[in-house]
């Protein structure tokens, strides 16, 4: 059972009970009416031969106070797709899928390049956002709720945990963060217990009192893909196309909305889902490409904030970062003694040096370009520059699907 005490400024909602689910659901079938939920479901299509996929399309049929699931399918060819897409055929609650690969939505995404509005890298981030516009432009949907494909142990409670506190009218939330423990028989979450952790609280110790480091700090699973908006929210939001997403998320919401109305939710007792490889010794794939990304996110938006970072700033970031770390380790490890866990303190050791050795490529990736990649626009800022963009995008997404209904007439 989780504790109550409230930390940092973000408002935490425990798990303080259990089997709550037929009560959860009742309630926001009732919400619904009022303030209609849709799903984003983000997907390569090689989750689509997973297990943890086919547990989640099963469980998500029992939903009943969902509007509308958007699910995103990326690298996949037509006949990938058009298998994809049959996962959700005789779902109760509508379902619109998006073919990231299709002609018509590559037509639009070089239209945007074109005006001078790039969408990114292929990826999470422009599948997300990609779902967040066919989702405003359909405008049938107050309260927008997004979690990953992966999760080996998914329970639907997670989903109705997620949208509760802002599909409540009267609880005020307009974001919702999930978290959870990521244990089975040992502690996972590198990233975020070795590294991200760490890394903020390093810095929160050169720059004392930055609004933005302690408002991270409040987070309990800060790299959690899990949460729920208000539909305003996504409209103004910009989404970085990179590993940098989750830390960019947070990043906006701070900028767009009061931090009274932000909160993070115990989504349920322990999280499983894929892992990835440390690849200690290739900076461009796995954990060492993740924390290079999410460093260079979270140094531009402190930038953005004022902040100045020189080469000598990041020599004792780095140095410090190390011996943050390091202490981190000790933590973790008397927890996983006490609970009689597995724990390879020379692996959470190596990691730390990976993560050292990221920290300094990001620095100087940052020094370099202070920049970088652009986020993709906010959907104001298209419709501003392509009045017409929303009508094209349902046409487009429709006719994929009317595509694939006729190859089978």
């Amino acid at each position: 059972m989780a504790d109550f005490y409230q930390t940092g400024m973000v408002t935490t909602l425990h798990r303080l009970t259990s089997n709550q689910l037929e009560r959860l659901e009742r309630d926001l079938e009732s919400f619904g009416r009022r303030r209609p939920i849709g799903l984003v479901l983000p997907a390569l299509i090689t989750e689509f031969e997973t297990v943890a996929m086919q547990r989640i399309v099963a469980d998500l049929q029992k939903v009943r106070y969902l509007q509308r699931i958007v699910v995103v399918i990326g690298r996949a060819t037509r006949e990938q797709y058009i298998r994809a897409k049959s996962f959700f055929d005789n779902f109760y609650t509508p379902v619109s899928p998006i073919w990231v690969e299709s002609p018509r939505i590559q037509k639009l995404l070089q239209m945007l390049e074109d005006r001078g509005l790039p969408a990114g890298r292929d990826g999470k981030g422009r599948s997300c956002w990609l779902a967040y516009g066919y989702l405003l432009a359909a405008g049938d949907c107050d309260v927008i709720a997004l979690h990953d494909c992966d999760i080996v142990n998914y329970d639907r409670q997670l989903l109705a945990r997620l949208c509760y506190p802002v599909a409540h009218p009267n609880l005020g939330f307009e974001f919702c963060k999930g978290y959870y423990a990521r244990v089975t028989d040992r502690m996972h979450g590198r990233v975020t217990r070795l590294f991200m952790t760490p890394l903020i609280r390093t810095l929160e110790g050169m720059v004392p009192g930055t609004p933005f480091l302690r408002y991270l700090d409040s987070f309990r699973y800060a790299l959690a893909g899990e949460f729920a908006m208000d539909a305003n929210l996504a409209r103004v939001n910009r989404i970085p196309s990179d590993w940098g997403l989750e830390v960019g998320v947070l990043a906006e919401v701070f900028r767009n909305c009061a931090i009274a109305r932000t909160c993070q939710v115990d989504l349920m007792d322990t999280y499983e889902h894929k892992h990835q490889a440390l690849s200690a010794d290739d900076t461009t794939k796995g954990l060492s490409r993740m924390t290079i990304d999410i460093a260079k996110s979270l140094f531009r938006t402190l930038a953005a904030e004022g902040l100045a970072f020189t080469t000598d700033h990041f020599r004792s970031l780095e140095v410090r970062y190390v011996r943050m770390a390091e202490d981190t380790v000790a933590r973790y490890y008397a927890d996983a003694m006490l609970n009689g866990l597995k724990f390879d303190r020379h692996a959470e050791e190596m990691a730390v040096a990976t993560f050292a050795r990221s920290l300094r490529v990001a620095a100087n990736e940052f020094l370099e370009d202070p920049s970088g990649l652009p986020p993709i626009p906010n959907w104001n800022r298209v419709l501003a520059a392509i009045p017409e963009f929303f009508e094209l995008l349902l046409d487009a997404v429709d006719k994929d699907a009317k595509d694939r209904e006729a190859m089978f007439a």
